[in-house]
């Protein structure tokens, strides 16, 4: 009896999490459970799927310059971690998931140290907005990559790397069973209250940053708005942080780590108030109009700047070239602007109504309603595999 797939996936942030428990998903409705097996890096969703993590990925949830150089000594740390898995467990393919800074290191590590072990990347920088020649660099690194914005392809075409567009998992995110009264039956408010989302991050940098400017809109919106009800769902990888900070908010409000009632939430939501990432896209999804904030360190948001080509930072802002949704970033991310932003939209049906079509029509431009995104992975995965010939049927571990 031949032995299994053994499928090396790295996640080392929330959103990567995601990305990787819904490949698992796939991999093992095409193959059977008992013909694929996973080891890796990853987050709860991913410990579903059946791989056991060696260490918290909160401790990689990093972004900014001065954060990642502070950083540094431990996620070297991770990542010798890492390797050392990978020669244990000897796996046929390694897919590394978003998370540049960590895994393009970790793909020229695993290079190094095994030269045969096939490299995919899950996700490509955005090379389309800022520092194209990352392409050529990711090339180097890996083997073949699996895509989920439409415009990458042209820019991996030319650096000679193999890829293919498989879609953007948050747009095939289903809300089809989220329940909005199961929500506010889960936290005791009426069907007629309004309800605030706030949402602040998935790192904990973000909640550092990001979260004043949150907790100040809230305070505002709250003293004039006593009946408003405060929803906060959390990543997993920030829960504690978050929830010691609510706890000493003046205005009571609801944390959410439920994943079915945080989907609820998005459903219920009256307006959001979002930290740009994922997040947006699926408020948009779920058809909640939002105000979106960020701020990171002032140095690399200068680097940024001078790099990013996009006007705007959140995805479907950028596919509709223009600010449907406001956007609020460094200086600008100021708690009396987001009250005053949210407050109009609270008292304005037609106005979130507006929000919510226009969003709808960036998301189609997106690529909403294409097939799942997790399955066309697990598909292109399978095929380079058989390519390469390190498909399941023949399958040897890599030395």
């Amino acid at each position: 009896m031949s032995r299994p797939l053994t499928v090396m996936l790295v996640a080392a942030e929330a959103s990567g999490d995601a990305l990787g428990a819904g490949l698992a998903r796939a991999l093992k409705q095409k193959l059977g459970a008992g013909a694929v097996r996973f080891v890796g890096v990853g987050g709860a969703k991913m410990a579903d799927e059946g791989v056991d993590s060696p260490f918290d990925i909160a401790q990689l949830s990093i972004i900014g310059i001065v954060e990642s150089l502070r950083a540094y000594p431990r996620a070297m740390a991770r990542l010798k971690d890492t390797l050392a898995l990978a020669e244990r467990e000897k796996p046929d393919v390694a897919v590394l998931i978003d998370s540049w800074g960590f895994n393009i290191r970790l793909a020229q590590a695993l290079r190094r140290q095994t030269p045969a072990l096939p490299l995919v990347k899950y996700v490509a920088p955005q090379v389309w907005a800022y520092r194209p020649g990352r392409a050529r660099g990711l090339a180097k690194a890996v083997d073949f990559l699996l895509s989920i914005q439409p415009m990458d392809k042209p820019f991996f075409d030319r650096a000679g790397l193999e890829s293919v567009f498989v879609g953007n998992s948050a747009l095939a995110k289903n809300f089809s069973r989220a329940d909005p009264a199961r929500l506010r039956a889960a936290i005791g408010v009426s069907a007629e209250e309004p309800i605030l989302l706030v949402l602040p991050g998935s790192r904990p940098s973000e909640i550092e940053r990001v979260m004043p400017a949150f907790e100040d809109a809230v305070r505002r919106l709250k003293a004039e708005r006593p009946d408003l009800v405060v929803v906060v769902p959390t990543a997993f990888t920030v829960a504690e942080a978050v929830k010691a900070r609510v706890a000493g908010w003046p205005v009571r409000a609801h944390v959410i780590e439920d994943e079915a009632l945080k989907d609820d939430a998005m459903v219920a939501g009256t307006v959001a108030l979002a930290c740009s990432g994922t997040v947006t896209t699926e408020l948009a999804l779920a058809g909640c109009p939002m105000v979106v904030g960020y701020r990171t360190g002032a140095i690399t948001y200068g680097l940024l700047k001078m790099l990013f080509k996009p006007r705007w930072v959140t995805l479907f802002n950028i596919a509709a070239d223009k600010a449907i949704a406001p956007e609020y970033l460094q200086k600008d991310l100021d708690g009396q602007a987001l009250a005053e932003a949210l407050a109009q939209r609270l008292d304005s049906p037609s106005l979130r109504a507006t929000q919510v079509a226009e969003q709808n029509a960036a998301l189609e431009r997106m690529g909403r309603g294409m097939p799942d995104p997790s399955e066309a992975a697990a598909s292109a995965l399978l095929g380079f595999l058989e390519r390469s010939g390190r498909g399941p049927s023949g399958s040897e571990p890599a030395r």
